[in-house]
């Protein structure tokens, strides 16, 4: 299969433990647990596997039998996987969550594996003459991010970069100044890079492009979103929905809003859309 998409990061196990009631700290309640294949640069192709595109996996996946069974199940699904960087002596990864009625309570990321094996992910991409968008993750270390950025063979490239939770949002920092990269983050990941604390959407992504962005997209939940371009600003807001699930929902909006450029909508129909897309996945149960 020729892929249309790269999608570069976090390919792992997803443990998420869901309760239907409001949670604190210590809390013991019942819910369920699922194991489900996930990591950000996973959850963005398999979404745009579902919107119709053809993504390749550039990340490492152990040889052990968590990572065989991973590959195989992804395999299956339609995905690219010969791209993948498999480690004989690194165990697969995996995140860990536990989610109530009033979001995410914790979560625990062991992507180990990804950070050792530092820039092996990215020799599929220089293998190949490669001229379309490109999703990345921060999940890789931050010295790899900042290579990427400022690497010459990339000055051009159709980048589509996230991070990979509030926490490593300053990790994508050496992006803020690349002539082409779309930054995906939520409200709290904005006012991370802008040591700031912007007042809603519009207003962190007009600062993100103040900054020297080329284009960001800000949500945050249910309240308005931005896309800040070169065009100008467009905002929207998503449709009211009952949350049942949180894990994901960004990478899945990231995804509904590459599939509908490429695929020729224009900004404001790709916001809209991928606005409807976090909507449906955060309201259902299905995985």
């Amino acid at each position: 299969m020729k892929p249309d998409l790269l999608c570069i990061g976090s390919v792992l196990w997803d443990i998420i433990g869901r309760a239907p009631v409001h949670m604190e700290r210590g809390a013991d309640v019942g819910g369920r647990i699922e194991r489900n294949p996930g990591g950000v640069a996973l959850n963005i192709a398999m979404a745009a596997k579902a919107y119709g595109m053809t993504p390749a996996l550039l990340s490492v996946v152990g040889r052990d039998a968590e990572g065989e069974e991973l590959v195989g199940l992804l395999t299956r699904r339609g995905l690219v996987t010969d791209t993948l960087y498999r480690s004989d002596d690194l165990p697969t990864d995996v995140y860990m969550a536990v989610e109530g009625a009033n979001g995410l309570i914790a979560a625990i990321a062991d992507a180990h594996s990804l950070e050792e094996v530092g820039d092996k992910v990215l020799t599929p991409l220089w293998d190949m003459a490669w001229s379309g968008p490109i999703a990345l993750d921060g999940n890789l270390t931050a010295d790899l991010l900042a290579r990427i950025a400022a690497d010459a063979r990339l000055a051009r490239a159709d980048l589509r970069v996230a991070p990979a939770s509030p926490g490593k949002a300053d990790r994508l920092a050496p992006f803020l100044s690349h002539g082409s990269t779309t930054l995906y983050v939520n409200l709290e990941e904005a006012a991370t890079l802008l040591l700031d604390r912007p007042k809603d959407a519009a207003e962190a992504a007009a600062a993100l492009r103040q900054k020297g962005l080329h284009r960001a997209l800000v949500t945050d939940g249910g309240r308005l979103a931005a896309s800040a371009s070169p065009d100008g600003i467009i905002t929207g807001t998503p449709p009211d929905v009952l949350v049942t699930r949180v894990t994901g929902a960004g990478d899945t909006f990231m995804a509904a809003h590459i599939a509908a450029e490429t695929g020729g909508a224009d900004e404001a129909a790709a916001l809209a859309r991928a606005l409807q897309a976090a909507a449906t996945y955060v309201s259902s149960d299905s995985y």
